[in-house]
Order: C-alpha cells, then structure tokens, then sequence
C-alpha cells in the first residue's frame, strides 16, 4: 500500500511539473509569436545574408585589412574578382566522406586531404594545381578532398575555419600544409616528407653551387652517407619545410661550409646569408636534437616584414613577436641594436623590423597596429590567436631592449588597447563603444547588450547599418536593452574578439563574467528582435509605436464606418 501512494506521489509531482515547464515555454512562444508587423514595415524584401567579412572566402568588395591575412601575398586568385572554373581532370583527386575517411587513413600511410566549399573562389583556383600534384604523386601520397560544406562533423573534428585548409596525414597523424598552393609546391613539400629528406654533397663543385643559391640551408659532417646519423639527420629534415638539408664526408666540402676538417664528427652547421652568417650546432645528434636547434637558428636576428616573411612570422611555433617600427632612414641606427638583443632570444621570440615608410606593406602593418609618426617604435605583440599588445616606451638601447624582452616572457608587461577619444555625447538609439568606455556599456551588469564591431569600409556593415539604426530605434524605449556598435579599427577590448566584419555579440545582463554570445541569425530587424528576446536576461515588452496605434484604430474606425454605411444600404 506504502509503495502505491509512494508511486501516486512520484506521478503527481511529475504532472505538476510537466505543467509549470508547458507553462513557461508556451509564454516563450507566446513572447516570439507577437505581433511584430510593424516591425517588418519596410524591411528590405530580401534579407541580408549571414556573410560577413569574417568568411575569409566569401567573395566581397569590401577589401581585406585583417593583419592575419599578410600572408596571402601570393598574388593568385583574388576575392575581388570573377573567377570561372575551367574543366579539371581530377580522376586521381580522391574524395572522402564520413563514411570511407577513417578507412583511407588507415590504408594509406602518406595521405593530403583538402577541405573545401564549392563556392570558395581559392578551392576553386587549386582545384587544377592539387589535381595536377595528385597525378604527378600517384605512388608516393593520395591526395583527397572533403566538401566541408557536407561532411560538417570532420570539418568540426579537424576544426576547420577557412578554405581551402589542407592537411598532410603521416601514419593518421595530420599537420598543416604551410607552403604555397601551387602544383609544384605541393609536389616538392609532400616529396620531402616522404623522402630521405637530405642530399649528399660529394664534390666542391656542387658544395659551391648550393652554398650561391641558397639563402639558408643545414649542413651535417658524417662518417658515412648511411647508418645512425644519417637517419636522424633525415628524420629531423622531415619536421622543417623551408631548410634544406644536405650531408657529405669529404673534409673539403666541410672547410667550405666552414666546418674545421679534422673536427670530431658528426659536425653540423646552419648556414643563412643575413648577418648570423653561421650557427654551429653543439647538442646531441638526434632527430628532436638537430630540429630544436634549426628551428630556434632558421630565421634571420631580426625578420624584415613583406609579403614573403609574413607567412615565416605567423606560421612559426614561436608565437611571441617583438616589433620595431622605423622608416627606412630611421633604421640604420636601431636595426643594428634590435639585432644584437635578438641573439638572446633566439628560439623564444621573434624579432620583426617594420620599415613604416614602406607603401606596400609596411604602412598598413603601422595601421593595424595604431603605430604613427616617424619612430622609431617598439612593440610586444603575443601572436594573432591572443593578440595583445604591449608598448615599449624607453629610448632604443640593448639594456632597454633586452629589459623588455624578460618582462615580455615572464609576463610582467600591462597589455595596450587601441582607443577613440570617448564621444562628448552619446544620445543616440545606437550608443557608440571605444576601447576606453567599453567596460562603462558594454560590462554594465543591469543590461542586455547587442555590440556590432565593424570596420568603415567595409561593405556588409555598411549595409546593415540602416537596419541596425531602425531596430535600435524600435528598443530605444526599453531601458534594460543597450544597441551599440565599435569601430574594430581603431578600438579594442580584450572582450571584444573580431575574426572580421561585422562580428555581432549579445553580452547577457548579469552574466558579463562569461564569454558574449555570437549573434548567427539573418540580418533583418525581426530576426534581431527575436533573438534578443531569446536571450535577453531582463524580460522586456516591445510597445508598438504611437503612429502605429492610430494608424490602427483609424483602419479600425474607417472598417466601422463602411460597414454602417453598408447596413442601411442594405435596409433601403
């Protein structure tokens, strides 16, 4: 009996609460079934998509001044233009879905796979060149590709953020491919990982030639061509793209590579022609040995900025970057103690020189980073992926240098945020954000905030801005609910993180503390409205505008009147 009203109990609890849940997502469907016509009153017919400047492949007029995008100098194929897809034969371009991608892997040891989007104007420029290096591969590596745009979830799993996005599988395991996205490249980088990796010099002859054409290369003084060494040297060869690697036993070939004939082998140098000339190796001859050296001694002291370095900066494991910003005249005095500084550094950060006076590159490198005037200037920079900044505001000396390098390290430096002056005024239905009083509105706990971040030329924010005014118009009135937006050029905030423009975040009231929410709904006023009373914190009522009211009772009036007039037609 005890059991039976125990189980009537456990029923009757669960009813009750069954109703308060129907209760509570009826009046949420209640909320988001209002009547929002006049919302739609001149809404544009057709809404804006949900593209924005952040898509790194969408085509767009907006031009492209992300600083992460420098790389992309390769001057190929151009968002800004039409491209038409020639007829490609991709007979031994393999594709892979979810189904048959974890089984090639496994049947294939040397494996490049491509996710792409059908309509990414870059995909469909590679499309040739990786059906080219495909054939020319055919025995060595598979080349495969995935439609990132129809297998969501290994998109997801390999976290795929742009398009093209190209991974080398080694035995299952991947890495991205960081070289150009030309056939001959491709074939040359996947050749090198399969390969023996190293080259034997023999003669001098053949040394000098390589030692004239190279600008950096690694050079190992064996006992033998093969055996142990060798094979480290080759293994350590695998995990470097852009060092050549090359071994010999004649005594010669080493004096010329400066290496001291009667030295106790194996020897190994790191040759570059830039002003650390030589960098001897004095570790342990394994392959993680030899890589750790290489990669803390490939680049230059101090890496000038272009188009050709860029991808070297920001494809580099090092991630911390000290950047100095002079003109071409400035520089004489400051590169050379920048150069100096950097040695004690080498392996940990990466020494830039930004010549501030250069058009083409430099300039819009200052731009970015609110750098002006003649200089010289220093900066910590802590890579794309955080991007903070730390200004360095001492005279340019080795102490000085050095100084701010250990406190960059050790984390001791007070990042900078770039900053308009806060507006005098700020009665506007949109509230303008800068970097100094963005805590003041967008961190104001009591308010549900919807922030635009945008840029002035770019062309999808400018045509959302008619209908961002109009739905700030319509919440104006509604004191809890905050419309704003922030030029991301000129302004930052560490809670503001743009991947382009325009990036739209909703800060919750009284959940500050968290990350925003991405606003991923279509661009019209209705939409906006919809997701803000989804998520809002503090409940709200939209009221329908007075005009609208009259209007209304006026159509509701005249209806009154025609039908009386109707009724004694009727009766006459």
């Amino acid at each position: 009996m005890a059991t039976r009203f125990l189980l009537f109990l456990c029923i009757l609890a669960l009813l009750i609460f069954s109703g308060i849940c129907s209760a509570s997502e009826s009046k949420k469907d209640e909320d988001l079934d209002e009547d929002l016509s006049f919302l739609e009153e001149d809404e544009e017919k057709s809404p804006i998509d949900n593209h924005s400047a952040s898509d790194p492949d969408f085509p767009s007029d907006d031009g492209d001044e992300d600083f992460d995008n420098f790389d992309d100098f390769d001057g190929s194929y151009s968002d800004h233009e039409s491209y038409s897809q020639p007829e490609v034969d991709e007979k031994d371009v393999v594709v892979l879905k979810e189904g048959n991608f974890s089984d090639f892997l496994e049947n294939n040891r040397y494996v490049m796979v491509e996710f792409y989007a059908p309509w990414c104007g870059h995909c469909q420029a590679l499309t040739p060149e990786y059906a080219g290096a495909a054939t020319e591969l055919k025995g060595v590596a598979a080349l495969a590709k995935v439609d990132a745009t129809e297998e969501n979830e290994l998109a997801e799993k390999y976290e795929v953020q742009g398009f093209p996005t190209l991974f080398f599988f080694i035995d299952g395991v991947h890495k991205p491919y960081p070289g150009q996205r030309t056939k001959d490249a491709i074939v040359t980088w996947i050749k090198k990982k399969t390969g023996p990796g190293i080259n034997n010099l023999t003669t001098t002859e053949d040394a000098e030639q390589i030692l004239n054409a190279e600008d950096k290369l690694v050079l190992a003084f064996l006992d033998s061509l093969v055996g142990p060494e060798s094979n480290e040297l080759s293994a350590a060869s695998r995990l470097e793209d852009d060092v050549n690697f090359y071994q010999t036993v004649n005594p010669d070939v080493a004096k010329l590579f400066h290496i001291d004939p009667k030295v106790k082998r194996p020897a190994l140098v790191l040759l570059k022609k830039e002003a650390e000339k030589l960098s001897p190796f004095d570790g342990q001859f394994t392959k993680s040995g030899i890589a750790e050296f290489v990669f803390a001694n490939k680049l230059p002291l101090v890496t000038t900025f272009t188009r050709e370095s860029a991808s070297l900066i920001f494809e580099s494991p090092i991630k911390k970057q000290l950047l100095l910003f002079a003109t071409s005249k400035g520089s004489e005095k400051v590169v050379p103690i920048f150069q100096e500084a950097a040695k004690l550094f080498k392996g940990k950060l990466i020494f830039v020189y930004v010549e501030m006076d250069n058009e083409d590159v430099g300039k819009p490198v200052s731009e970015f980073f609110g750098v002006t005037g003649d200089g010289p200037h220093v900066l910590a920079y802590t890579g794309n992926d955080d991007a903070k900044k730390f200004v360095f505001d001492d005279e340019v000396t080795f102490d000085h240098i050095k100084a701010f390098g250990e406190d960059f390290l050790e984390d001791k430096l007070k990042p900078f945020y770039k900053s308009d002056p806060i507006p005098e005024t700020n009665d506007g239905a949109v509230k303008i954000v800068v970097g100094n009083n963005f805590d003041e509105i967008v961190l104001d706990e009591s308010k549900d905030v919807l922030l635009e971040i945008y840029a002035p030329w770019c062309g999808h924010c400018q045509a959302l801005e008619p209908i961002y005014n109009k739905l700030a118009k319509h919440l104006r009135g509604i004191d809890s609910i905050v419309i704003a937006k922030m030029d991301g050029t000129t302004n930052e905030h560490p809670r503001a993180k743009s991947d382009g423009f325009p990036t739209l975040l909703f800060f919750p009231a009284g959940n500050k503390s968290f990350d925003p929410i991405t606003v991923d709904t279509d661009r019209t006023v209705v939409a906006f409205y919809k997701f803000i009373k989804k998520h809002a914190s503090v409940p709200f009522k939209l009221q329908k505008p007075a005009d609208t009211l009259k209007s209304d009772s006026a159509d509701a009036s005249g209806s009154e009147k025609e039908s009386s007039s109707n009724d004694m037609k009727d009766e006459l």
